[in-house]
């Protein structure tokens, strides 16, 4: 029997069994190793913290199976499958479960000098990616990320890959700023973003960063976010309220001229997941991407209503949360 993790209900987390899915002649079963757990995204769908009548919310039904990027190795490959081999080690943006088949187009070869848990962020890795796309970066460019989460984190890593040279990250809990810095950060500012600006413009030489990267997914970072951004700079929403209706413009977009934009995983004419995830296995192998100590928690499967509750509770104290599948 196939193990998954699903939603029953508000703040409901379960292991169940189901039948294991059938192998076509172009598909692939792979054999779980690790899944992380996105964090942000699937606190939201946990708690149901967002409004009624949203995207989430239509989004959302039980039961409801979370989690998008898994890494495990192949069981067994369709009679017209050419890409993969038994035993070949594969990602996958694939909901948290002992074992999954899919098309084989929908998996990525893991470079062999790259650990199953580290490789486990390249669906992080690849959103952000999305939100550096739209910021349009250019060498030398001043940058403000806000939030030190795991989106967050991986927008200071893709901000010094494409160039910058100032990389500003604020964020409440000072706790996660630290590893910020080990991926790429000039500068980090401890407090909320509507509270720090003299701080962030002393990180910057006294000027506002040309781009602004919301990666929160707060309401009321919105307008401070406008706030904060050059004239004629960009501001990238990257995190997905659960609330859009309390997001406001503010006479700073007209006034001063400002671009802003949404990024989402859903943008996959910006960057396929294949792109993403390709992207980010060269720039972690080759050490562009420091991904050390990014992994804070791991939990068997059948630990995952306290892994959630934990998430929750604990925020300052987690970042890379994954399920070991190998324990089952």
């Amino acid at each position: 029997m196939t193990q998954r993790i699903i939603f029953t209900g508000q703040r409901q987390c379960a292991l169940e069994s189901v039948a294991p899915a059938p192998i076509t002649d172009t598909a692939v079963r792979v054999k779980t190793l690790v899944s992380l757990v996105s964090t942000g995204t699937e606190l939201i769908c946990f708690n149901r913290n967002f409004a009624p009548g949203s995207h989430w919310d239509n989004w959302i039904k039980y039961p409801f199976t979370p989690g998008y990027s898994l890494i495990g190795q192949v069981t067994h490959v369709g009679a017209k499958v050419q890409q993969f081999r038994v035993g070949d080690r594969v990602a996958a943006r694939l909901a948290h479960a002992s074992e999954v088949v899919a098309d084989a187009g929908d998996f990525f070869p893991v470079p062999a000098e790259m650990d199953s848990k580290m490789a486990a962020w390249f669906a992080l890795a690849k959103i952000a990616g999305v939100g550096a796309l739209a910021a349009q970066y250019v060498l030398g460019d001043s940058v403000l990320v806000i939030g030190a989460g795991p989106i967050g984190q991986m927008s200071v890593r893709w901000a010094k890959a494409a160039g910058a040279t100032t990389i500003i990250c604020v964020d409440t809990l000072g706790a996660r700023l630290a590893l910020a810095q080990a991926g790429g950060a000039t500068a980090v500012v401890a407090g909320a973003i509507n509270q720090m600006e003299a701080e962030i413009l002393a990180a910057n030489g006294g000027r506002r960063p040309r781009v602004v990267i919301d990666s929160t997914g707060h309401a009321a970072v919105f307008s401070a976010a406008l706030a904060m951004a050059a004239d004629r700079g960009r501001v990238v929403l990257l995190g997905d309220t659960g609330f859009p209706d309390q997001q406001h413009l503010t006479k700073d977009v007209i006034v001063r001229g400002l671009t802003v934009v949404g990024a989402h995983d859903g943008h996959v004419d910006v960057l396929t997941n294949a792109a993403g995830a390709g992207m980010f296995f060269k720039l972690a192998v080759s050490g562009q991407f420091n991904l050390a100590g990014l992994n804070t928690h791991t939990f068997r499967p059948d630990q995952c209503q306290q892994a959630y509750e934990t998430i929750d509770a604990q925020r300052e104290k987690t970042m890379g949360v994954l399920f070991d599948w190998t324990v089952i």
